[in-house]
């Protein structure tokens, strides 16, 4: 770790208490405040069933045609960081939001907002990355927009982006569909995104170069397909890392989970960042993983798959849908004890994606 003092006079604490009247950073940080956020607020006020089903992306009959429809915002700081930038988190999140659906991603938009006294160079190297990810991700930027707001109100780019795909016949991947007994497997390493973020925003240095692992995982998704459309959901866990995914699938589908704490597979830099932070390598965000419940039947053929795949060469077996415990996630430690693996109240690091 670096022998530079920290400066914290600037930082504000991401998870506040949930009575607060005004909006607060934990609002954005996928857990139980952005949850009551949109339940309580957003869905109530805009209502529909397709928006009830609050997935990462909504499934869409259009025309005889299955669609996934997504779109997110992405105002991480800094804009660039070791293994991406902004336009790389921007294509490849919705880009993966899509693939969570089993869809085929095929067109994005594009929307810049840009401070004013931002350099054009800058503008270009983030456009340069988004095309070169769009390229690699197999979909075309098709329409876009851009806005410019006063120096001071903003914080040099922020990014939108939309997206469309197509579902495939046969496919169905939802948290409802999961039942006891299906099995939870993890794509690889967990909490790099996270940690390569904070690395560089706090100045902080773990004695390893720690990369981002953000990526495109709609390749591997088709792998897993190929084996069987009978996946029952998929998630990419990013605000909040896996342990936010996890508890949203247990509250969905009605069923406990229960995850072996050693067979999570968590890279020797982030546990050693972690464990200098006081951070849980669980709840620390991702842009290039997902986990998915399996029927156990075509549990070991998928697993297979996915480790064949580039993405997928350390995806692991870490835990089950149970009957017990419904809605809740519990983890069995290397001990032989267990604990409850909460949804988080906002975020252990604000402004990640």
């Amino acid at each position: 770790m670096s022998d530079t003092a920290l400066d914290i006079t600037g930082w504000t604490c991401p998870a506040p208490l949930r009575d607060r009247p005004r909006v607060v950073m934990g609002h954005g940080g996928g857990g139980a405040l952005s949850a009551e956020l949109v339940q309580h607020l957003f869905a109530p006020a805009f209502g529909g069933d397709v928006l009830a089903q609050l997935g990462d992306s909504a499934a869409v009959s259009l025309g005889g045609v299955r669609l996934a429809f997504s779109t997110d915002s992405y105002v991480v700081r800094p804009l660039f960081f070791p293994g991406g930038s902004i336009g790389d988190l921007a294509v490849n999140g919705t880009v993966n939001d899509l693939a969570m659906s089993g869809a085929e991603a095929a067109y994005l938009s594009c929307g810049f907002i840009l401070e004013e006294g931002v350099e054009m160079s800058v503008v270009a190297r983030v456009a340069e990355a988004m095309g070169a990810a769009a390229r690699a991700a197999g979909v075309e930027v098709a329409t876009g927009d851009t806005k410019v707001v006063e120096a001071g109100h903003g914080d040099g780019i922020y990014l939108n982006t939309a997206g469309i795909g197509i579902i495939p016949d046969g496919v169905d991947l939802r948290p409802q569909r999961v039942v006891p007994g299906d099995v939870v497997i993890v794509s690889g390493e967990i909490g790099l995104h996270g940690v390569a973020i904070m690395s560089v925003r706090e100045g902080l240095e773990f004695g390893v170069d720690i990369q981002s692992d953000c990526a495109a995982l709609g390749g591997l998704v088709r792998s897993m397909l190929a084996v069987t459309p009978d996946l029952h959901v998929l998630r990419d866990p990013t605000r909040g890392g896996l342990a936010a995914s996890l508890n949203e699938i247990a509250a969905a589908s009605g069923t406990g989970v229960v995850i072996h704490e050693g067979r999570v597979p968590v890279p020797a830099a982030v546990a050693n960042a972690c464990a200098i932070l006081g951070l849980d390598p669980l709840y620390v965000a991702n842009e290039g993983k997902l986990v998915a419940f399996v029927p156990r039947e075509h549990a070991d053929a998928v697993l297979d798959a996915m480790r064949a795949h580039p993405l997928g060469r350390h995806a692991a077996v870490i835990g089950e849908a149970v009957d017990t415990h419904p809605g809740l996630v519990v983890a069995r430690t290397a001990l032989g004890g267990t604990r409850v693996v909460d949804l988080p109240i906002g975020e252990q690091l604000p402004r990640i994606c």
